[in-house]
């Protein structure tokens, strides 16, 4: 079979590892396979959430500044709500992915974010604003068990890419709110009449709320727990019996760097030949129920959570997703303002709410590119340099993140310049996000909900903090950015110590 024909049947049918039941590709175009199902609906529940999550600050420097009078401070404030309500939500759902699974974990997520969505045409003043942006803030939790599903699914060769690919396309669901959430309240004003008061009001439930919904539901009627179905069956797994599929696990482990350094398959020359497989046979099993072991994912007991919750190799994947996603979130909070004050001081043009939504979208769709290419770059070093490799490739992203903050921050650009800039910055931001939870599955590997949990409740920390930065530097956006960039580069040089295993 030639490398295309094989590529082009990648895309359709998955190659099950025998060992752990997790595929080694991402048979991406046929719906009809259950790796392919999770895959697809764990990034499409990360998506809807974000859309809906993301979908208040495009409009919150215009129609809903002007209709609430909001101050700058009180729209900072409003935003800084939304990440601590996902923060606190992300480190409670990590250990309930290893309780119940992260499908059931997934739904519960998205009907409690709806519940908030549906709420929001009630909202008349500032408190209630934050309230609703508080109880909205829980879609944000969707990103933990997103990851943590396409762990469960995919082997240690694809899992960067997959998680990358997930949270890549998830996460610019909130790239999509810059462009859906501006056009659809200028629609109801423009075409149907809406007074503006009501307009964004009606946006949130006409377009995010039917998706996170209908999202829910698909995913609970075609989601599977794991691939041997339920989560309480998630320790089952099919051991190789035939000859055939002996060979098939055979060759596996002679591919795999973790697994050679484990098993030595040479046995003594002198035995005779149905010693020698029999004992070849069982020397492998034993590796692959240790294997097997260390994988499956096990419900943490409290000194559990706090014994990953204080390891330094759980640091070493939260301080960065710290500076990245935190910085991500907290730039996504401005970035339509600071398009527009740019503009109007730089090239002295004035810009509407929508032309400002429409740049600053590509901020965040760029997710779809550079935050899986991240996670593949990270799979490549893996399998060429080992584990270790991974580590520093997230730092060396990190570091020019942190690089290109403190360059925006100093340098004086025009609008257009500004947005090159800017997308320099979120290719190095986002794949970094996509490098650290490459890494994430073999932290720790039997609490990889813990770990994805407070890695993903870190970033959350990081908006808060970064939008702390915007909220007391006012409309100083460069000031609170070389803040950010420096604050970046000393984080990621700081993890530089801790060893990966």
């Amino acid at each position: 079979m030639s490398n295309k024909q094989g590529f082009v049947r990648s895309l359709f049918d998955s190659n099950v590892n025998p060992v752990n039941q997790k595929a080694r590709n991402i048979p991406i175009l046929n719906i009809m396979d259950k790796y392919s199902r999770a895959f697809h609906l764990s990034w499409l529940g990360f998506f809807v959430a974000f859309l809906s999550w993301f979908a208040f600050p495009p409009l919150l420097h215009g129609a809903i500044q002007e209709d609430l009078q909001l101050t700058k401070a009180q729209i900072a404030n409003s935003n800084i709500v939304g990440l601590v309500a996902t923060l606190l939500v992300r480190a409670i759902v990590g250990p309930l992915c290893d309780r119940y699974g992260p499908r059931l974990v997934m739904v519960g997520c998205l009907l409690s974010g709806a519940m908030a969505t549906a709420c929001t045409p009630l909202i008349s003043n500032t408190t209630e604003l934050n309230i609703i942006r508080f109880f909205v803030g829980i879609l944000g939790g969707t990103f933990v068990p997103c990851q943590v599903w396409t762990s469960q699914f995919f082997d240690k060769n694809i899992v960067g890419l997959a998680n990358a690919l997930a949270a890549g396309w998830g996460n610019a669901g909130g790239g999509a709110a810059f462009f859906l959430m501006p056009a659809i309240v200028s629609l109801l004003m423009s075409k149907y009449g809406f007074s503006q008061y009501w307009a964004w009001r009606m946006a949130f439930p006409m377009c995010p709320l039917v998706f996170i919904v209908c999202t829910a539901i698909l995913t609970l009627i075609f989601g599977d727990d794991t691939p041997n179905g339920s989560w309480s069956s998630r320790h089952k797994h099919q051991i190789a019996e035939t000859n055939d599929q002996f060979e098939n696990a055979s060759m596996i482990a002679s591919s795999s760097p973790s697994m050679e350094k484990t098993i030595d398959l040479s046995l003594d020359h002198e035995l005779p030949l149905a010693t020698k497989e029999s004992e070849r046979k069982k020397d492998f099993r034993d590796v692959k129920f240790f294997e097997i072991e260390d994988e499956v994912p096990q419900a943490p007991s409290a000194a559990d959570i706090l014994k990953i919750a204080l390891s330094s190799q759980t640091l070493l994947v939260s301080l960065p997703y710290l500076c990245s996603f935190g910085s991500e979130l907290a730039v996504e909070g401005v970035i339509s303002d600071f398009y527009i004050q740019t503009a109007k001081i730089s090239n002295n043009v004035v810009w509407n709410e929508q032309t400002a939504g429409k740049w600053a979208a590509v901020f965040g769709l760029l997710n779809l590119i550079t935050r899986p290419l991240g996670g593949y770059i990270s799979d490549l070093l893996y399998q060429s340099k080992g584990l270790n490799a991974k580590k520093w490739w997230l730092i060396f992203l990190g570091v020019m993140q942190g690089i290109f903050f403190i360059l925006i921050g100093f340098m004086n650009l025009n609008i257009y310049h500004l947005i090159g800039m800017m997308t320099g910055l979120a290719i190095f931001m986002e794949a970094a996000n996509g490098a650290i939870f490459s890494l994430v599955p073999s932290i720790h590997p039997k609490f990889n909900g813990v770990v994805s949990g407070f890695a993903g409740a870190a970033g959350n920390m990081g908006g808060v903090l970064f939008g702390l930065a915007f909220r007391f530097q006012g409309t100083d956006y460069q000031t609170a950015l070389w803040i950010i960039g420096v604050s970046c580069l000393g984080a990621n040089l700081g993890v530089t110590w801790i060893s990966v295993r």
